[in-house]
């Protein structure tokens, strides 16, 4: 029973082998995207859930603590919204599903070409409580993990944009001259 179990995770591991697949984070080498990231320069957000969202990706672009000369300017709006979920019979909710999302534009500095654009959004829910002061600390975590939730997606999504190599135009055009000659 284990042979027949060994043979399918070989046929596994060829399988994915074969259709191109990388891992995202790798232990070989400092992957390129990894050293894009130091070049990204960003923006200030608005307000202090903005700031939290700023500082937590500084934590994550820039993970050596060393920022190079920029390359790219990172530019990002916040929105949020609250919304009621369970209510009692007396009318008062007890459970808030708090909703955040981010636009947001990735371009060169040299020349302001955009480069990448989209928009992320995370929902997460908090517990209405009879103390207000326990209310205030629950949204308060459920806005703290929001922001963590979103800082790791926009992560992943420049990670995508950079291994896919997309932000040097002109290297795609020299390989696809080389392929057609």
């Amino acid at each position: 029973m284990s042979c027949f179990r060994s043979i399918n995770l070989i046929f596994a591991l060829l399988a994915l082998s074969a259709c191109g697949f990388q891992p995202l984070y790798g232990t070989a080498s400092p992957s390129k995207h990894a050293v894009e990231f130091v070049y990204i320069q960003i923006a200030p957000i608005k307000d202090r859930t903005g700031q939290q969202l700023q500082t937590e990706l500084t934590r994550r672009l820039h993970a050596s603590g060393r920022v190079r000369n920029h390359r790219y300017r990172l530019v990002t709006t916040l929105n949020e919204s609250t919304s009621s979920l369970a209510v009692r019979k007396s009318a008062l909710a007890t459970r808030a599903n708090l909703r955040m999302s981010a636009g947001y534009k990735l371009t060169r500095i040299f020349d302001g070409r955009p480069l990448f654009s989209t928009s992320t959004q995370v929902t997460v829910s908090y517990n209405i409580l009879d103390s207000e002061f326990g209310t205030l600390m629950a949204e308060k975590d459920a806005r703290r993990r929001a922001v963590k939730s979103l800082s790791e997606d926009m992560q992943v999504r420049l990670a995508v944009f950079f291994r896919r190599g997309d932000h040097k135009p002109e290297e795609k055009e020299r390989e696809a001259q080389r392929s057609r000659n």
